[in-house]
């Protein structure tokens, strides 16, 4: 039975703030140490979103404005969705409320459940996995919105010269509606690759149990998104990380029945921000052009929202069309790496 069950991708939301930063903004808050020309070229931002208005850009309010977005947009009935999963981001409005709820309300989706679901970077290739699982397994659930918004770049001390990795840091909302049985779009093959010895390379130092907030560091805390181990991070990273990507998107192209020769004549790469150079290493490995993808230099890195962003914008820009193959790439800090393979049409 479950072979005979396709899961497809109906509709893509997005929301972004009006506010902007520009990539020499970025190099004046390094204080110099970064040029403008190198911001550009070597970390491959022009420019990025800053949230600044709130309740507008809150990581939950921008999820529930980007799922709006695919509603109207799209002539969804909001009922007709069974179960939220929110990519949303740890860092919110308010610690320990549920995202996905609040979207929940928001939307009108009153006869959904929720839950919020965290793989940082990877969230929503590992949501979309659990998602089409999910569909599968659950005879009554029929429709899976997949939703969540992101600002983590407020954390970013651009003068911690450990952090020009996440100089690119943005902010903004993306929604993605999954269906049983949509005949259309279907997203074929997943693989996640996790390595837990990276788990606390990086993160948030002050504002947790370890090292609460307190008087003394209020201010520092509210910039504290470090490399807590860079060497170990940095050297770990430069030994598995591209492998395992490639791994992921062998395996989730073996899954979905595709060659690496198929793709690279139909393939459209929705890859996260990253560095200029390690974008095209990428294209070249999996011999794919450059307007087989779009690089997100004037978008910034929206986390988790970065792949629906893409493959919005591809929609947009006639780069993904029938017959498409979409692979979506991801890797969060922790770590984890991720692929998908979507047949678009």
């Amino acid at each position: 039975m479950e072979n005979d069950i396709k899961v497809g991708i109906v509709a893509t939301g997005i929301y972004l703030p009006k506010k902007k930063m520009t990539a020499k903004q970025i190099a004046a808050k390094t204080l110099g140490v970064w040029s403008e020309d190198a911001v550009i070229n070597k970390l491959g931002i022009r420019k990025k979103y800053l949230a600044t208005i709130l309740p507008d850009d809150g990581s939950q309010e921008m999820g529930a404005s980007a799922a709006l977005d695919l509603i109207k947009k799209n002539n969804i009935d909001p009922l007709s969705i069974d179960v939220i999963i929110s990519i949303t981001e740890e860092y919110k409005e308010y610690p320990l409320t549920t995202s996905a709820l609040y979207i929940q309300d928001k939307i009108g989706a009153l006869k959904a459940w929720g839950i919020d679901v965290q793989n940082r970077c990877c969230t929503c290739v590992s949501a979309m996995k659990m998602a089409k699982d999910m569909l599968i397994a659950d005879e009554e659930i029929n429709r899976i919105l997949v939703v969540g918004g992101y600002r983590n770049g407020d954390f970013v001390d651009y003068t911690d010269k450990n952090m020009s990795m996440m100089y690119n840091l943005s902010a903004g909302g993306g929604a993605l509606l999954l269906e049983k049985n949509y005949p259309h779009n279907l997203l074929l093959g997943s693989h996640i690759i996790s390595d837990g010895s990276l788990s606390r390379t990086a993160g948030v130092e002050i504002g947790g149990q370890i090292n609460p907030i307190t008087a003394k560091n209020l201010k520092e805390s509210r910039h504290s998104l470090r490399l807590l181990d860079a060497n170990k991070m940095k050297n770990r990273l430069n030994e598995v990380s591209m492998p395992n990507w490639y791994r992921c998107i062998d395996e989730s192209l073996r899954k979905a029945g595709v060659s690496r020769e198929e793709f690279s004549k139909n393939g459209y790469l929705a890859i996260l921000h990253i560095k200029r150079s390690g974008h095209l290493e990428m294209l070249k490995e999996l011999n794919l052009q450059e307007n087989q993808t779009i690089y997100l230099e004037d978008y910034g890195h929206i986390g988790q929202i970065d792949q629906i962003l893409s493959l919005h914008l591809a929609l947009k820009q006639k780069k993904v069309k029938k017959g498409s193959l979409v692979c979506m790439l991801a890797a969060g800090i922790g770590y984890v790496w991720a692929a998908n393979i979507i047949r678009w049409g």
